[in-house]
């Protein structure tokens, strides 16, 4: 065989081949997309093979507020007698000196709804009107007070000084596989905090998300250029370029690695039929997309996006994680003025409170796991300011769906709302139990990476078993 003048060795550059046949996909879009073929070199699986045993949730849909989230504005009211005073932040940060600082007053009204007569914010009036399906922990904590570490560690469940770790969605794409063979396993709505939160990590770009949007182009750079032909030139482009492969492949070995990369396109190009459809609105009827706010100006972008999360889910789509006022350090982050809080709610609230009526009315929501979580919370107290600082020490999450007790509250904080004091859970026990809720147990989630055995869940209790239906503990 002679040696090709390009590349003397029958060996062709990853980097070179990526360029040469990547066409008009992003780097990003084009890793998620390797997710079917399985054949990429990967972490040797030693514990994971899943699922485990029955699960109770076919998928996830993932609501992430980015930049931290007030609990005591929204899902776990406190008395204002301490506003005004003076507390012990000792612990607060890095600091370990006397620290003593002024809480503020909570300005908001809390109502209990429903049966459960679980309180909720006068800023979530949508949210409390399905407070009856909520499992809300008012007890998790984490390790970091940093936006972007504390983002790693509730994103992948490591402490956030290490790059490498992959996020939850890629862990349960690697595990579970596909579920439609013409959409990818885990989907990312909305721009994120943190690139981490794409990831795949030490698994690979096979599941790393494939970002999704509303409109007309669901995946950008999926379709060929336009001027490029019609289908007819198009089907001749192919045909060439398939024998041209054929020879390289006879000529050179192709490894593994590149011919997986190759079934890839095959995928993206089932893809360009089924992702337009997944994502045309135009046969949902008015009264659906009245319940997540589409049309409104306040409620439009983030109710399309959480649609399109129940329609994805619907198609098959087993992880779909939505970040909500991502960049930066986030939206959310209201270190000037809690009052921030309040446009963001608005934009939130309704969608939200849509998506779990759409789901349970089409009897989406036994199999749907809808979680709702920040990278961590604020303080009782300002920085000076009418704002809330970081506060990673105690805050709140709600789950709903997918084999959840609904009108459930678990956990508490202490009497100012700085720390879990009460069943306290780290974060991973909400990866835990989202693994379980998926027929995932969370002490088989191992790879061994390079000779060393790597855990998605490194510690914590597992399972919060508490807000899960006795069917589903």
């Amino acid at each position: 065989m002679k040696p090709h003048p390009l590349y003397p060795c029958g060996r062709i550059a990853r980097r070179q081949f990526l360029h040469q046949m990547a066409g008009g996909f992003t780097g990003l879009a084009l890793g998620a997309l390797w997710a079917e073929a399985g054949e990429l070199t990967a972490p040797s699986a030693s514990r994971v093979a899943g699922p485990h045993f029955r699960p109770r949730a076919k998928a996830v849909i993932f609501l992430f507020m980015c930049g931290g989230v007030s609990h005591l504005d929204t899902f776990d009211p406190k008395d204002n007698k301490w506003a005004g005073k003076l507390i012990d932040a000792v612990g607060f940060g890095d600091n370990q000196a006397e620290m003593r600082r002024p809480v503020i007053p909570c300005r908001r009204t809390f109502t209990r709804y429903g049966q459960s007569g679980i309180p909720v914010s006068d800023w979530f009036p949508h949210v409390g009107g399905v407070a009856d399906e909520l499992a809300v922990v008012r007890s998790l904590w984490c390790q970091e007070g940093n936006h972007f570490p504390a983002v790693i560690e509730t994103c992948t469940g490591h402490r956030g000084r290490a790059f490498d770790h992959p996020t939850l969605g890629s862990w349960v794409s690697y595990a579970l596989g596909s579920a439609n063979r013409n959409l990818p396993t885990f989907v990312n709505l909305g721009r994120p905090s943190s690139p981490v939160q794409l990831t795949g990590g030490y698994l690979g770009a096979s599941v790393a998300a494939t970002p999704f949007q509303p409109g007309a182009t669901p995946i950008p750079n999926l379709h060929p250029p336009a001027g490029g032909g019609g289908a007819a030139e198009r089907d001749r482009q192919m045909a060439a370029l398939a024998k041209l492969n054929a020879e390289f492949r006879e000529d050179y070995a192709l490894n593994s690695d590149l011919i997986a990369r190759a079934k890839a396109y095959e995928l993206a190009g089932r893809m360009q039929l089924s992702a337009p459809a997944v994502v045309d609105f135009s046969r949902e009827p008015k009264h659906v997309q009245d319940l997540y706010g589409i049309g409104q100006s306040a409620t439009d972008d983030f109710g399309r996006q959480l649609l399109l999360a129940r329609r994805l889910v619907e198609s098959g789509v087993r992880f779909v994680q939505i970040c909500h006022a991502g960049g930066g350090n986030g939206g959310w982050d209201a270190h000037g003025n809690i009052e921030s809080h309040a446009p963001l709610c608005r934009a939130t609230d309704q969608p939200i409170a849509g998506l779990i009526r759409d789901l349970r009315q089409r009897g989406m929501l036994d199999d749907t796991l809808v979680v709702w979580s920040s990278e961590f919370g604020r303080t009782p107290w300002s920085q000076n300011t009418t704002g809330r600082d970081h506060n990673p020490k105690g805050y709140t999450c709600w789950l709903a769906g997918g084999g959840v007790k609904g009108g459930t509250i678990h956990g508490a904080t202490d009497e100012v709302g700085y720390q879990a004091v009460e069943n306290r859970h780290y974060y991973s026990d909400l990866h835990a139990t989202i693994l379980h809720q998926l027929g995932l147990d969370h002490q088989r989630m191992e790879v061994t990476v390079l000779g060393r055995p790597m855990r998605l869940v490194e510690e914590g209790g597992g399972p919060i078993r508490e807000i899960l239906d006795a069917a589903a503990t």
